[in-house]
């Protein structure tokens, strides 16, 4: 009924900055006519009241529900520079030098939008 929550690996910081950021193969990405990125990917999960209509022994259909997150100019230029090839390191210097950043407020901007993507299983590490 309920999946246990899987146990986070711990990584240090060089760890973390040396991964290497993936595109998930199921993200659907799309450019809008202002430039910027429109990701579409399914959502498996459904919430415990969609469940409960489904009837006795999932008698319903099983629907995937499509989700989308329309990403800002800042998230689009760090979805451009997920290639499969730099790591995170690599992903966060070149964010810094396009937009004229700090190097902290860089790291701090790119590795919690890259969390939120992970949280929402549209990338990957390696």
């Amino acid at each position: 009924m309920f999946r246990p929550k899987r146990n986070p690996v711990k990584l240090t910081r060089a760890q973390a900055m040396a991964c290497i950021p993936v595109k998930g193969g199921h993200v659907q990405e799309s450019r809008l006519e202002t430039g910027e990125i429109l990701l579409a990917y399914p959502d498996y999960k459904q919430p415990w009241f969609a469940r409960l209509f489904r009837g006795p022994a999932g008698s319903g259909k099983n629907v995937v529900r499509v989700k989308k997150l329309q990403l800002d100019a800042l998230g689009t230029a760090v979805w451009e520079l997920l290639d499969g090839r730099r790591s995170v390191q690599q992903v966060i210097v070149r964010f810094a030098d396009k937009f004229n950043l700090h190097a902290k407020e860089a790291e701090v901007s790119v590795s919690q939008f890259l969390r939120e993507l992970g949280r929402r299983e549209l990338i990957g590490l390696r």
